[in-house]
């Protein structure tokens, strides 16, 4: 059933190719993911039966799952949950059961990522199901589509589903082996995605990929089997009879990494820790990322995306920015346009470039040549001066020659000059960016010396425009008059005025309007009409303030916080301190007759009279010579946003609730001016008399019975304001909460929101009234003292005991005991339970995770050990402190066999990295070092050796040990002549070139470079016909059967030849040369001239008969020069009478000899000449 023999990781693990994690069962650690749409006695308990006990007193029992299944406490709860695992840890059965009588149930296990489902195996309790259906999701639950139909009449109950079994591994079909009736328990159902059946040729094909992914699974139970009833009896006692029933669930499968990663770890927001969970967040390789490693990490799109192969891993390709930037994505055209080379293009190029590798400068930029292209300071920025350059200042962004380009060089407009554009050139004038020449031909330049005398005043720029002067223009209230300097036009402003025209204001000041000394109604004071003394101020009865706060929809017709209400017949009398020069003013008031309104004026409205807003004083006469000053802004620094205002009124911004044209007071309805600005009033409207507070505390006005601030709460001991009620505190209490009438300050050990129960640590019945009713719990000690170890108690009258309610870490009727997962001594005054310092890697609920007294932990979760399960446990790695103990995932191959057992290899418990053999490398011992191979073997990684000179470089490959040789070379380590190649691999390889047409192969002796020549053909390269074969090569035939005659002849000349060399070597060596002496010679002399004389004559029978004479003396015994005067003859019968004469000479001077002989030897031309003389001789004789 193990899917590794389909997806296998590589033995290089995922240096070199694709890897995978481990499989196990999925459902482990996700209980909470798993549901079922029925379980028995979820709403109370259930009754059902059981077939086989039929006939058995005890063939009914309950089903009660209102709570999760406990060994000694909920037997009888049979959720889904209880199918991850065979049996409870007493080893009893556990399983799931639907409730009876309902045949469409489902099964669903909701995963949190992508994970690749490689068999699901069911074990069941009651019959198999008479038809279900194995259903998968692979985009979380939205799609579903069907793995399986199982059922025991496929052609019934599938009508449309083949059911003649798979002919392609993605075949959807109906099978009936898992539906019999029998056995009526204990029976399996067995599914496996990929049916060993059933060849798979690519496991990485997108195809496997897709049929194995999943995020969700399904199952689906759609008829129950109910021995050949098949119309159930809707009566409960007949219902009770059928059901489905699961013991055990298997959904075995892995990771789904897409062969990017070898281990896997929790998923971001699952917490969940168990032994044997497989998790479902890959640690990816490969440089890819994301929950299955579905994408490459960033910076790294260079190559698209694919799965890993088993030899090819596909690794992410980091793009090439040229260190401008660290941004980037693929580009299917771009990598299709580069011949699926790279598809990578750069996002956001920093340092002012541009382009799919950062490689240009961006415009108005140009390319340093001095400077790497990587460099950050590679562009410089154009130095153009965009009123006379073409496209804004634009320059050549690189050096192009072809193209006439030099980086930096500005274009210029037609009638511009210099390096930047910035001068026109001579007879040109009036440099401007909206010419498109850039400057105009000089037609007036005789003009300027006359406008230098005759320019009329209040005009300038002679020079600048084309149709003469033009006017200054001068603001009439900010300038002192309407000239200008003539070259450019600025006015004479006034003071605290900018601009050329003076026609704007100077920061920080403002300009007055007409009625800026204005003064308010709310701080004049009355004056009565039958006071004849004008400034005898009367009584301010005569007057009333109202301040009004400023509400959304409320028109604002006054100014200041408010109004003077002012009765009829009286009149306000206004001290004006502050006129800055004698002269005659206008004055201006703001009055409204009296409206009745209740927004405005509150309830009541006045019979007669008016409201007062303000005076104005307006000066008359010169007003500009006056008023066309600014004035500074003064803002307030804490009650505005800045110290800017308004140019035109000086209003500055103030914060919230506050106002004035300074911003230095609160608002009406307001208080507490600072530097957050004024806090509401908020003042009740049904306690307090008026809207507003005092401006300094924000203390409202109460009406009889209310108090607070803002006169919302009721008196002491009273609540529920407005409507305020006395306090029920059954006298335990004085006061209460104003809101909620919860009582506070509670005597007597009371409680409650009407002191209606003891508070913690007490017990007893308060709500008798006052006095002592609530008595300390014994827990074991009273509460407040060291040994008081619970919160509360109560009273169990049955038993007639007191109840503790301990606190965490207690336990016990009394809280005297620790309960599991802490350590100490509760039972003894000042001891305590404190939590065992196990780093959350212990069941808490397992009495015997640690030691009650001593606080050792004993059974450490999570793959950890240790005193206090902070280490990961032998095999494993990663934090123990956040639950992370990850298998190691050493190369077995790799690792020092020392450190492996059983199947597990050790490594550094913190960073995962296993003890290497020697020369092997790699955080998991994937690799051997630099530079070295034969990765696996017990002594580890064995050097290459490759030779320096005929190697492309000192690496090999890994498994093999083959160098890189450099071409013509070859041989593991490259010091032998490569395949098709001979020779000396010191000095030098040559290629064999054998004859396609004359040789076997085309490969050579290693040494000689004879190629293996085919029947007929001859030669090094095999390439020219074999002795005793004719023709034109490759059309080679064999000989006349008489050259075989002929060829023992001269087969026989030349081992005599070879001793004739042999015997040469010899007198070379020794200077001596036996049985040749004068009298030898002129005979041999003698013997040539008549050899001469009868070739001359052409006596043929002579000539043969001399042949036949020297062959006799050649018999002769230490007859040296015989063999070469026999050879002498034949060549000069052929035509080199010549080489006699030569060789003659050469003995009778006893020098030279062995070299002519062995040229001889060795002319190989001769020999082929000789063979045709002697048919010659055959043909005439």
């Amino acid at each position: 059933l193990q899917f590794d023999r389909f997806l296998p990781s590589s033995p290089h693990g995922c240096t070199e190719g694709s890897c995978y994690p481990a499989t196990g069962n999925l459902l482990i650690g996700r209980a909470v993911n798993l549901t079922a749409t029925s379980t028995c006695g979820l709403n109370g308990p259930e009754q059902y039966c059981i077939v086989s006990h039929l006939q058995e007193l005890d063939k009914c029992f309950e089903c009660d799952s209102r709570r999760p299944y406990h060994s000694l406490r909920h037997r009888n709860s049979h959720r889904i949950e209880n199918v991850i695992y065979l049996s409870d840890r007493s080893g009893e059965l556990t399983w799931w059961q639907s409730s009876s009588g309902k045949e469409d149930v489902s099964l669903r296990l909701n995963l949190e990522a992508e994970f690749h489902f490689t068999h699901l195996i069911m074990k069941f309790k009651t019959f198999r199901p008479a038809a279900m259906i194995i259903e998968r999701s692979a985009d979380f639950g939205r799609t579903w589509r069907p793995y399986r139909y199982f059922a025991s009449n496929c052609t019934r109950t599938f009508p449309g589903v083949p059911a003649k079994g798979l002919h392609h591994i993605n075949d959807v079909i109906c099978e009936e082996r898992y539906s019999d009736i029998e056995p009526s328990t204990n029976g399996e159902v067995i599914f496996k995605v990929l049916d060993p059946s059933i060849p798979v040729r690519d496991p990485y094909s997108l195809e496997i990929q897709e049929l194995l992914r999943i995020t969700n699974l399904r199952i689906n139970f759609t008829k129950l089997n109910t021995l050949g009833d098949d119309l159930l009896d809707r009566r409960t006692d007949v219902l009770q009879k059928y059901y489905y029933a699961i013991y055990e669930l298997v959904v075995r499968g892995s990771c789904f990494c897409y062969g990017h990663a070898s281990e896997c770890a929790p998923v971001p927001g699952v917490s969940t820790r168990e032994s044997g969970m497989i998790h479902g967040r890959c640690v990816c390789k490969h440089n890819t990322e994301g929950l299955n490693c579905e994408r490459c990490k960033d910076f790294h799109k260079d190559l698209p995306w694919r799965p890993a192969e088993a030899e090819n891993p596909h690794t992410c390709k980091e793009c090439n920015c040229n260190g401008h930037s660290n941004q980037c994505h693929f580009d299917m055209a771009v990598y299709l346009a580069t011949g699926n080379v790279s598809g990578g293009v750069c996002d956001n190029c920093l340092h002012n470039t541009v382009g799919r590798n950062c490689e240009m400068c961006q415009p108005f930029y140009y390319q340093d040549p001095n400077r790497d292209v990587r460099d950050p300071q590679v562009c410089l920025l154009c130095d153009c001066d965009p009123v006379g350059s073409l496209d804004g200042g634009v320059c050549d962004s690189h050096t192009d020659l072809d193209m006439g380009m030099i980086a930096g060089q500005c274009r210029c407009k037609a009638n511009v000059k210099g390096i930047r554009c910035d001068d026109c050139k001579v007879g040109y004038y009036g440099l401007s960016q909206n010419d498109p020449q850039g400057c105009q031909i000089h037609l007036r330049l005789f003009l300027m010396v006359w406008a230098s005398v005759f320019l009329q005043p209040e005009y300038w720029g002679l020079s600048n425009d084309q149709f003469g002067c033009r006017p200054c223009e001068c603001d009439f209230g900010g300038a002192l008059n309407n000239r200008c300097m003539m070259e450019s036009g600025q006015c004479d402003c006034r003071r605290h005025l900018i601009g050329r025209q003076c026609s704007e204001v100077q920061p920080g000041y403002f300009c007055a309007p007409l009625d800026y000394y204005k003064y308010e109604a709310e701080d004049a004071s009355g004056h009565s009409p039958t006071d004849s003394n004008t400034f005898n101020h009367s009584p301010t009865n005569l007057h009333v303030c109202v301040k009004i706060e400023h509400s959304p929809g409320l028109v604002v017709t006054w100014t200041g916080p408010g109004f003077a209400r002012v009765k009829d017949g009286a009149g306000l009398v206004f001290t004006i301190d502050n006129i800055p020069h004698a002269m005659e003013y206008h004055i201006m008031l703001r009055y409204e007759p009296e409206v009745c309104d209740s927004a405005v004026h509150g309830r009541q409205c006045p019979v007669h009279g008016g409201s007062a807003f303000a005076a104005s004083l307006i000066p008359l006469g010169d007003v500009c010579g006056f008023f066309c000053v600014c004035a500074a802004c003064q803002c307030d620094p804490q009650g505005s946003l800045s110290s800017e205002c308004n140019r035109v009124g000086g209003q500055c911004r103030c914060k919230p609730n506050v106002m004035g044209r300074r911003c230095d007071q609160c608002a009406p309805g307001t208080y507490g001016f600072g530097v957050s600005g004024c806090t509401a009033c908020n003042c009740h409207p049904d306690g307090s008399s008026s809207h507003q507070c005092d401006p300094l505390t924000g203390q409202c006005s109460c009406r009889q019975g209310a108090i607070g601030r803002q006169c919302s709460d009721c008196q002491p001991g009273q609540w529920g304001f407005p409507s305020c009620k006395r306090c029920q505190c059954n006298g335990h209490a004085d006061l209460c909460a104003p809101q909620t009438g919860e009582c506070r300050a509670g005597r007597d050990n009371a409680a409650g929101h009407q002191c209606e129960r003891c508070k913690n640590g007490f017990y007893g019945n308060p709500v008798l009234g006052s006095g002592e009713h609530c008595q300390p719990c014994q827990c074991p000690g009273n509460p407040g003292s060291n040994h008081f170890n619970g919160h509360s108690c109560h009273s169990d009258y049955s038993a007639n005991l007191i109840i503790c309610n301990c606190n965490q870490g207690y336990t016990g009727s009394r809280c005297d005991q620790c309960a599991p997962g802490y350590y100490g001594n509760p039972e003894q005054p000042g001891g305590q339970c404190l939590p065992c310092q196990c780093n959350n890697n212990i069941d808490p609920n397992d009495p015997e995770s640690c030691d009650r007294r001593t606080g050792q932990c004993l059974r450490c979760l999570y793959h950890t050990h240790g005193q206090f399960c902070s280490e990961c446990e032998p095999g494993y790695h990663g934090d123990a402190i956040a639950q992370e103990c990850r298998r190691c995932t050493c190369v077995t191959a790799g690792t020092l066999q020392s450190a492996c057992h059983d199947g597990l290899c050790h490594c550094d418990p913190e960073s995962g990295a296993c003890p290497c053999r020697e020369n092997v490398r790699g955080r998991v011992c994937d690799q051997c070092a630099p530079n070295h191979w034969n990765f696996g073997e017990e002594r580890g990684c064995e050097p290459c050796d490759c030779d320096p000179q005929n190697s492309l470089g000192t690496h090999c490959n890994m498994f093999t040990g083959q160098c890189h040789c450099r071409p013509g070379f070859g041989g593991k380590t490259c010091t032998e002549c490569e395949q098709f190649y001979w020779g000396d691999p010191q000095v030098a390889c040559r290629e064999c070139n054998c004859h396609v047409h004359g040789s076997n192969l085309r490969v050579c002796d290693r040494t000689t470079g004879q190629c293996d020549c085919q029947e007929g053909k001859a030669g090094q390269r095999c390439d020219e016909c074999a002795r005793g074969f004719t023709g034109a090569f490759p059309n080679c035939v064999r000989c006349h059967q008489c050259f075989q005659l002929w060829d023992d002849i001269i087969c026989q000349l030349k081992r005599d030849l070879d001793h004739i060399h042999f015997t040469a070597q010899r007198i070379l060596e020794s200077g001596v040369m036996p049985g040749v002496g004068d009298a030898r010679i002129r005979e041999l002399e003698e013997k040539l001239k008549q050899v001469k004389d009868l070739i001359g004559s052409g006596r043929n029978e002579s000539i043969h008969h001399l042949i036949g004479q020297a062959i006799d003396d050649l018999r002769y015994p230490n007859n040296t020069f015989g063999y070469t005067i026999l050879y002498l003859l034949l060549l000069f019968t052929l035509f080199v009478f010549l080489h006699l004469l030569i060789l003659l000479f050469i003995c009778k001077v006893h020098l030279h000899l062995t070299d002519s002989l062995s040229f001889l030897h060795t002319d190989v031309s001769m020999f082929e000449m000789f063979k045709s003389h002697c048919n010659y001789f055959k043909n005439n004789e």
